[in-house]
């Protein structure tokens, strides 16, 4: 049995969810579009009749859930959920982040994908076929942090946990799920990294960067696995970042 393949993309608006999203689009999936504003989804989509823009603030439950709802009674299953939205949030170490920005960016970055992944994961274990597969957005900083960067940080180690567990839960019932750790991918969010960024010793110096269409084409690949197979953990880089050595 055979059927068109289904992909919500969340933060399709801008950066590396609109890669991601266009790429998924120009190889034919049906893509809904997830992501607070309604005009930047309308460009992401830019006419294509395989995209649906579901405006949606990944924070609240109702949102998400009418989400999947929507994907469902338009297209009546899910393959694949790239689980993308999230922020930087204000910088700040562990002594000097207000408690209220700590919330925010744990809202958006971890609650936030668990909650998509909690509706993905409902849908995907009653649809026929049933199965399919989640790629969670990490970061470099799931494994070593940028100077003052606590709350980003802390959510994308916790995001290595979420990867984890979806794919321990999700086994028995065909649900695959892995993670991408983007490093220096040029963006529009970015872009200050390739003028100044604080490094560990307190310098501020410019770091390279990749074009953002890499990650498209990686995330493409994982996606393209039958769900027998998956791409657990997965850390594209600009060659020349600092990364490893980083502190």
């Amino acid at each position: 049995m055979t059927h068109e393949r289904v992909a919500v993309v969340t933060g399709a608006g801008s950066g590396v969810g609109r890669s991601v999203a266009r790429a998924l689009l120009a190889d034919g999936y049906l893509v809904a579009l997830a992501g607070r504003r309604v005009d930047p989804l309308t460009e992401t989509a830019a006419g294509s009749g395989l995209a649906l823009v579901v405006p949606t603030d990944v924070t609240d439950d109702a949102q998400v859930a009418a989400l999947f709802a929507e994907v469902r009674r338009n297209w009546g299953r899910v393959d694949v959920l790239f689980n993308n939205a999230g922020t930087f949030g204000a910088p700040g170490a562990v002594d000097t982040l207000p408690v209220e920005e700590w919330r925010r960016t744990v809202d958006v970055n971890l609650t936030g994908m668990f909650l998509c992944a909690h509706h993905a994961v409902r849908l995907m274990k009653e649809q026929d076929p049933r199965g399919g597969r989640i790629i969670n957005n990490g970061s470099i900083s799931a494994h070593a942090p940028r100077p003052e960067s606590v709350a980003y940080t802390a959510t994308k180690h916790a995001i290595t946990g979420l990867t984890k567990s979806i794919s321990l839960d999700g086994r028995a019932f065909d649900v695959a799920c892995g993670q991408i750790d983007i490093g220096n991918a040029a963006t529009e969010l970015t872009a200050g990294i390739a003028t100044g960024a604080k490094q560990a010793d307190g310098s501020v110096r410019p770091e390279p960067t990749f074009d953002v269409e890499h990650v498209a084409e990686a995330v493409l690949g994982m996606a393209a696995l039958p769900l027998s197979a998956n791409v657990q953990f997965l850390t594209l880089t600009a060659t020349a970042m600092p990364f490893l050595g980083r502190g």
